[in-house]
């Protein structure tokens, strides 16, 4: 009998073990099926100016590029509020059932479309994606920050990182094969010109490889008697038939001599009509990016003698001879032929960048304004914004068939970036807070570029 009981004892001891087992693994697995992603952006406030309040004056200085002015003009305020807390709460959470009987897991939701506006800058030992030494043959001198008196690189070391996605990683011969028999075209400002360089640098690794040839003439890019520069440049890419090239637009209006006779005339600036450039070689464009802002100040139209026109004769619009709402109205005009014209060139893919912003501190370029900071992502290294910063951009394309390609917010933490006072040909006391160093942060606004195709 006692031994009877004994195992008794031990049978009922191991049914009660089974069955703990057995609670622990039902437990398990109801808490396999939920998990949080608890990784949340959070960027410091973000201040914007009114793009019609970034701008240039070319007459001031004597250094290659221009700078921008101060004019008083309406500045709406967009901000990114930064968060408070010190354990942010999750971004997402997102549950997955489980089927116990059968243990059949519900497949996960569809990620989400990669926003490219939003994400963060990341650490990256594997920058630049070419040398600053070694791209003279595409890039521009004073914008080569390794060719002057800088010392401190770190900015040459981070990378963009989407939310929700991964953004592939450039690779020239890929991306030349993508663009086999295409043409890439860059309308634009300086900063438009910028983005060009840094094209080429990436493409060719920044070295000069017989591959390449200067097809400019093919477009009318020679060099006019007493000009600094032609109005653009163009090379081909032989073992791709790749083209890549760059047009000047600083307002992406179509400019007309009012006296061609005269070399001191004044221009018609038509703010209804786009480039003529645009009109005559969009039929073999595959690519094409547009920018406009900082040029659009009263001292830039008096400089460069442009009077503003509509509809064949000179504006009497008061309101639109505002010049942030003359900028608009120009974009909004350029865009919306563009969208009229996508039927007629299905190759075509059409990009509006947004504005590139400006980072004078205490005060001007003219009133000792300054970027001298090294620190990187001093103001935070994340954006989640619902909108682009740069609002006039958004709302033009918005309708349309031509996509944003937005860099306003994720380029505004990257005030370390710019040329700074180490431009070769900077006035003392002047610094450039407008343009960037290269290899530098319009590498990122291509790899975007690249991803979007």
């Amino acid at each position: 009998m006692r031994l009877g009981s004994i195992n008794g004892l031990r049978f009922k001891q191991l049914k009660l073990v089974i069955l703990a087992f057995f609670m622990l693994f039902l437990l398990w697995k109801w808490e396999k099926g939920t998990y949080y992603d608890s990784e949340i952006l959070q960027p410091d406030p973000l201040v914007l100016t009114h793009p019609a309040n970034s701008k240039i004056i070319e007459q001031h200085t004597p250094s290659e590029e221009d700078f921008p002015s101060a004019d008083p003009l309406p500045q709406p305020v967009i901000k990114v509020e930064k968060q408070v807390t010190g354990a942010p709460p999750p971004l997402s959470m997102i549950g997955y059932s489980v089927d116990v009987a059968d243990e059949n897991e519900v497949p996960p939701p569809q990620k989400k479309e990669c926003n490219y506006r939003n994400g963060k800058w990341i650490s990256d030992n594997h920058r630049p994606l070419y040398s600053g030494f070694g791209c003279k043959k595409w890039l521009s001198e004073s914008w080569s920050c390794r060719l002057t008196q800088r010392t401190d690189f770190t900015y040459e070391k981070f990378r963009w990182q989407p939310e929700a996605c991964e953004m592939p990683g450039f690779e020239a011969s890929r991306f030349l094969r993508r663009m086999q028999d295409k043409t890439i075209a860059y309308v634009g400002d300086s900063l438009g010109r910028q983005m060009f360089q840094s094209m080429m640098c990436m493409v060719t690794g920044g070295k000069n490889t017989p591959d390449v040839e200067d097809v400019g003439a093919e477009y009318g890019f020679v060099l006019a008697p007493g000009a600094k520069r032609p109005d653009g440049w163009a090379y081909r890419f032989l073992s791709t038939n790749t083209t890549i090239l760059y047009y000047w637009s600083s307002t992406l209006c179509d400019l007309e001599p009012l006296n061609p006779s005269d070399r001191a005339t004044s221009y018609a600036m038509h703010l209804d009509r786009p480039p003529s450039f645009l009109k005559n070689n969009l039929y073999r464009f595959h690519v094409l990016v547009l920018n406009t802002g900082h040029h659009w100040n009263r001292g830039k139209l008096k400089a460069n003698k442009w009077e503003m026109y509509l509809g064949g004769g000179p504006n009497n619009n008061r309101n639109i001879a505002v010049i942030w709402k003359a900028k608009n109205f120009t974009i909004h005009s350029v865009v919306k032929w563009l969208d009229a014209q996508l039927p007629h060139h299905p190759q075509l893919k059409v990009f509006y960048r947004s504005i590139s912003p400006r980072h004078f501190f205490n005060g001007d370029w003219n009133t000792g304004g300054r970027c001298d900071n090294t620190n990187p992502l001093a103001k935070g290294s994340g954006i989640h914004l619902n909108h682009s910063e740069d609002t006039d951009a958004e709302g033009a394309v918005s309708g349309t068939r031509i996509k944003l390609l937005d860099v306003t917010a994720l380029s505004r933490l990257r005030d370390e970036g710019h040329i700074s006072r180490y431009s070769i040909k900077a006035t003392q006391g002047v610094q450039d807070c407008l343009h960037w160093c290269l290899p530098g942060v319009p590498d990122t606004w291509n790899e975007i570029l690249a991803a979007q195709l």
